[in-house]
């Protein structure tokens, strides 16, 4: 029937002419056949199409929350049980019925042990000789279950001396350990090695379990699988558990510059951890040799990648560097970079344990590591590993499969996609002209730009109202109240972003209603508007140089097969009947841009719990659910308007934000938790000596330096107690003394001192040991206006020199890495240079070479720090350090240690 609709009517072409007939009496087919005036039945269908169909009223608005439940469902039918897919552990009963399968419960017992040995920090005994010593047993009982008569392996425990420039600051080292294993085949005559790379020290206080001791027996168990395997293999392997890695970076530099099999070495695989447990994500891989993701596409077990994790981990957002950075650097060597990233609250605190990493993490990681280590080991590229100047676009669909492509393929696709985007949309509105009786192509075409011209306006409003609530929340000093309580992004931030999508359409729908274009056409135009937007998207992003572009690919791909599709179907023009086709085909991008944003923040939000008091981590939070937001519901959320009274519904979305904004400021809301989700606290009981120019003491004190972790600082805290009286802004400082009169650790804690915190204390803090700086003297050089300091410097393992040139004196050489002096743009005073050792606790002697112009030394040139860390417990701390530290509530980590700053002039 054609609808009924009281004084309304329908124009009805007969045989003899043309008539009204009123829909009221309920116009049925057989009334379309009367004997006296047959009807032109054709007509019928073409006016019922153009009218019936174009009239069809909105759906009743108690519909809209079943709509929107059905994505929320998808979400948790889909997304969530792909996203922690894990194989089940393969025991060490059933190994004999699966050969050359990764054994998880094999590598459980290493890490076992691994765990038992407690924190390993370089320079400890723990971690140079009780972890070596493991590695080396372990090995060995490797070597005897080896087929000799197909393998040789070779063990050698480095140690090695050097330095270079991470980041800003000196990055120096000193007879630290590298455990070294090389597997090679009899029959191989191949000089081109695999790398593969751990790292087996930890944080000070964490046992390591999960970062990194998940992957050292990981590679463990891949070494005696490769070892008893009846397939000879190709090419060595080069097994790397390195020693220093937290220092940072630091062992593998020495193996990659001084190792005799590293420049063999033509490809690595380093293996990481970001957390404890969880799936292994490929984030890093290159540079310019695209044929490793070829092979990680054809024989990783249970791929899980993208090219946006790559981008972004390389823009520097995460505080965060792994080793993948020295090997491309300094080895010139190409490779993967991959790492479990789950349950990150627990990354570098005591709870890294054993009993924190899942079996089936440590299969999925070991499946994946052995199966890559297989076909490289094989793979004829390893021969010539010449690089092809080009990236690679790579990511894994819900986990079932692996996409890759080159960059330039990307471009090409990209383009290609975007022109058929905007020609599907250009048929669409020619079809609507020929349809619609009262508007012509160039009146929808005015429309559809207005259209478009609304959507770009609520696309900034989908990314801004978030970082508005953001903004919000940081200035009531509530910020990460999703960092346990990860669902309240639902309603802080996704719920919003919908609003700011949907909302300029929406008003644009309900105050200037079009009577001349159906209502089924104007939303298709919403819909269309959103694809020319993700057209224009991928054509800059791709301008840009950006891979991530994928992302826009997808959206088009998907929409523009449902607008072909309805177009060819012709249900493009039958009321709302496209929306089926359009939202079957929407769940698919749907449940992939929820999986790769869901892991964003589950990479993200623990990480935001460790990313200093500089920035307001909310900001993250919400633009990466605002992004999520319009990727992901871009098309569907648009849908809302099919609905009568879509202001109710958009009302009841934000009284849904108003709900969550309650619970979040309630008990709820805030962060932490003890034990799982913990509050971090670095914390270093200091004594400070200060001289002056004449060698007198200006300033002798003790106290505690805070580096905060988090954006809420200490104010968690106020209620404990832990008594903070006394404590000030370390920038209150910052003028008087050099590194703000502070013994600042890493590059990052110095770089963001002035945020940083002072505690004095009475009593002077005990310290476990020395720190001498003796000032060997100063020579002048020919010129006259350069003068030669020379310095011995002996102490604890961890140490810092800090140098701040006075007045209009500069340094005009060292005996450090020069980098910092030869690019004065980028590195700026005070200098800071890193030292530490394994076991070698050789005093560092060294140089440092100033130019004066008026070439006058005897008044003062050079202020020169010197600081000593005795991070590890193997050092005594004193009982009111114990007692203060053990104040801090159940839900801090604090990692603490003794230290001192030594201030000189000279």
């Amino acid at each position: 029937m054609l609808g009924v609709q009281t004084f309304s009517y329908a124009l009805i072409g007969h045989r003899k002419g043309l008539t009204w007939l009123p829909l009221s009496h309920n116009l049925t087919m057989e009334e379309k056949t009367d004997k006296e005036n047959p009807i032109d039945t054709e007509l019928v269908e073409s006016l019922s199409l153009r009218k019936g169909y174009a009239r069809r009223p909105r759906l009743s608005w108690y519909y809209a929350p079943s709509f929107l439940l059905l994505w929320l469902a998808l979400f948790y039918a889909i997304v969530i049980p792909l996203y922690y897919r894990l194989p089940d552990r393969v025991t060490i009963s059933e190994e004999a019925h699966r050969p050359g399968e990764f054994v998880a419960e094999r590598a459980q017992q290493y890490l076992y042990t691994y765990d038992r040995i407690g924190p390993k920090v370089t320079g400890s005994y723990a971690n140079e000789v009780t972890t070596v010593e493991f590695l080396v047993n372990e090995t060995e009982k490797i070597r005897a279950e080896m087929r000799s008569d197909l393998y040789d392996l070779e063990l050698d425990v480095q140690s090695p001396t050097g330095g270079y420039v991470f980041n800003d600051m000196v990055n120096m080292y000193q007879g630290i350990h590298n455990v070294i294993v090389k597997l090679s085949s009899k029959s191989s005559q191949s000089e081109s090695y695999l790398l593969l790379n751990s790292h087996f020290d930890s944080k000070p206080g964490s046992p390591g379990s999960g970062d990194d001791g998940t992957m050292v027996v990981v590679m463990m168990e891949v070494l005696r699988q490769m070892s008893i395997s009846p397939i000879p293999f190709e090419h060595p392997i080069v097994f790397l558990f390195n020693g220093a890695e937290e220092n940072p970076l630091q062992a593998s530099h020495g193996f990659i510059t001084q190792h005799k099999w590293a420049e063999k070495c033509k490809a690595f695989i380093n293996l990481e951890v970001g957390g404890s447990g969880g799936r292994d994500l490929l984030f890093q891989s290159g540079p310019n040799n695209p044929w490793l993701m070829k092979y990680y596409r054809q024989h990783a077990k249970h791929p899980f990648a993208t090219t946006m994790a790559e981008e972004i981990f390389q823009s520097g957002v995460l505080p965060s560097d792994s080793d993948f950075r020295i090997f491309r650097d300094y080895g010139n060597i190409a490779g993967l970079d991959i790492a479990q990233i789950e349950n990150g609250y627990v990354y570098h605190t005591a709870f890294d344990t054993y009993e924190n990493v899942p079996g089936r993490s440590i299969q999925n990681s070991g499946n994946n590591v052995l199966a890559l280590v297989r076909a490289y080991s094989n793979a004829s590229e390893l021969y010539n590993t010449e690089s092809d100047d080009s990236h690679a676009v790579f990511f894994d669909f819900l986990g079932l499969f692996f996409v890759y492509y080159t960059e330039t393929t990307g471009i090409v696709v990209n383009c290609v996609i975007g022109v058929l985007s905007l020609v599907l949309v250009g048929c669409s509105l020619w079809r609507m002209s020929r349809q619609s009786e009262e508007a012509s192509l160039p009146q929808i075409s005015i429309w559809f730009l207005s259209i478009l011209g609304l959507h770009v306006v609520g696309f900034l409003l989908c990314i801004c109202l978030p970082l508005l609530m953001a903004v919000l929340f940081d200035a009531g000093d509530r910020s990460l109240t999703y960092f346990t309580s990860n669902w309240l992004v639902f309603g802080l931030y996704v719920c919003p972003a919908i609003i700011g999508l949907v909302l300029p359409l929406t008003l644009y729908y309900t105050l200037l209603p079009n009577e001349k274009l159906s209502h089924a056409y104007q939303l298709q135009l919403s819909l269309h508007a959103h694809l020319v937007v993700q057209a224009l998207l991928a054509l800059i992003l791709t301008a840009m140089g950006l891979r991530s572009q994928y992302l826009c690919l997808i959206s088009m791909i998907f929409y523009g097969g449902a607008l072909l599709i309805n177009l060819l179907s012709t249900l493009h023009d039958r009321g709302y009947y496209w929306v089926p086709i359009v939202m079957f085909l929407q769940v698919l991008p749907f449940s992939y841009f929820c999986y790769l944003f869901y892991m964003f923040l589950v990479i993200f939000i623990p990480v935001l719990g460790r990313n200093g008091y500089s920035t307001n981590p909310d900001l993250i939070v919400g633009l990466l659910c605002g992004v999520c937001v319009f990727f992901a519901l871009g098309f569907a959320a648009q849908l809302i308007n099919m609905f009568r009274w879509p202001k109710l519904i958009l009302l009841g979305l934000g009284v849904m934000t108003f709900i969550f904004c309650m619970i979040a400021v309630s008990e709820v809301g805030f962060p932490y938790r003890a034990k799982t989700n913990v509050m971090r606290a670095n914390c270093l009981h200091t004594r400070r000596i200060f001289y002056e120019h004449d060698g007198s003491v200006s300033r002798s004190d003790s106290g505690y330096y805070f580096n905060y972790q988090d954006r809420r600082a200490f104010a968690p805290l106020e209620d404990s107690a832990l008594d903070l009286t006394g404590l000030e802004p370390v920038a209150n400082h910052c003028d008087d003394y050099v590194m703000c009169g502070i013994p600042c650790f890493y590059y990052s804690w110095c770089k963001w001192r002035q945020w940083d915190g002072w505690l004095p204390r009475e009593s002077e803090v005990v310290l476990p040991g020395e720190l001498t700086l003796d000032f060997l003297g100063y020579t002048v050089l020919e010129s006259g206006t350069v003068a030669r300091y020379e310095f011995d410097l002996a102490g604890p393992p961890h140490m810092n020199l800090f140098i701040q040139p006075v007045g209009s004196a500069k340094v005009d050489n060292w005996s450090f890495v020069r980098k910092m002096l030869d690019e004065p743009e980028e590195f700026q005073p005070p200098y800071q240079i890193f030292h530490s050792y394994g076991t070698d606790n050789t005093s560092l002697k060294f140089f440092i070479d100033m130019e004066k112009p008026d070439g006058i030394f005897e008044t003062p040139t050079l202020e020169l720090a010197a600081v000593g860390h005795w991070v590890s417990f193997e050092y005594e701390r004193d009982a009111e350090a114990k007692d203060f530290v053990a104040a801090f509530p159940d839900f801090v980590h604090v990692m603490e240690w003794p230290s001192i700053f030594k201030r000189y002039i000279f």
